[in-house]
């Protein structure tokens, strides 16, 4: 199982975007958190500035997508060049036709877990996205602390999608760092997204490079 290194740039120097993501040009995608402050209580950016990071050709573009009404915006994201799409199986209506449209654009399928959404509904879902993400905090904020009690839920991901031979990676999101990273690798995550464990670090660059490391180790 390879390890995937996906920083969030929500607490990047947005106003020096290209050299923010230069600091991180060793990840395998800049993650971008879309959120519209009715299906999560805040806002954030939307697809002018997931434009502009597609611009910067630095690297590919991995887009949450915490808002309402995805089965309408998602396509727009993967139309737009994202690498990857994950919308929430909350907010849509029609996962498998959402995905399938967002596959038709181009781009892999992500479909996220809200940390009180059990996976159990959506396991026959699994051979339509490329990417489950279990919401390892609360979504719509930067900084909160890592629920460990979600690991048994990645678990049970990474056993169902084991079990079926399935080509699915299982994405953790919130509160990853040093610390925490080893754990949702050993309970089989493969897709890591740190946000202020690397840019608060003294060298992002440094630090993308030690948490691939720590999760090679515990994979």
């Amino acid at each position: 199982m390879g390890v995937t290194i996906s920083p969030s740039i929500l607490n990047c120097d947005i106003a020096n975007l290209a050299s923010e993501i230069e600091k991180i040009k060793n990840a395998d995608y800049a993650h971008v958190d879309v959120m519209d402050n009715h299906f999560v209580p805040n806002l954030s950016w939307g697809l002018p500035v997931v434009e502009a990071v597609i611009r910067q050709n630095i690297l590919p573009v991995d887009a949450h997508l915490m808002i309402e009404d995805a089965d309408r915006w998602a396509p727009t994201y993967a139309e737009a060049g994202c690498a990857s799409v994950t919308f929430h199986a909350e907010a849509a209506a029609a996962p498998i036709r959402l995905a399938r449209e967002i596959h038709r654009q181009g781009a892999k399928v992500g479909m996220a877990l809200r940390p009180a959404t059990d996976i159990t509904p959506y396991i026959d879902i699994l051979p339509e996205i490329d990417m489950l993400l279990v919401m390892t905090v609360e979504p719509g904020f930067g900084g909160q602390s890592f629920l460990e009690s979600m690991m048994a839920k990645v678990r049970r991901t990474r056993k169902t999608i084991s079990a079926a031979n399935l080509q699915v990676s299982v994405q953790v999101d919130g509160g990853i760092t040093r610390e925490t990273i080893s754990v949702a690798a050993e309970a089989g995550a493969d897709v890591f997204v740190a946000g202020s464990a690397v840019y608060k670090a003294e060298d992002a660059y440094a630090e993308v490079a030690e948490l691939r490391r720590i999760a090679q180790s515990h994979c």
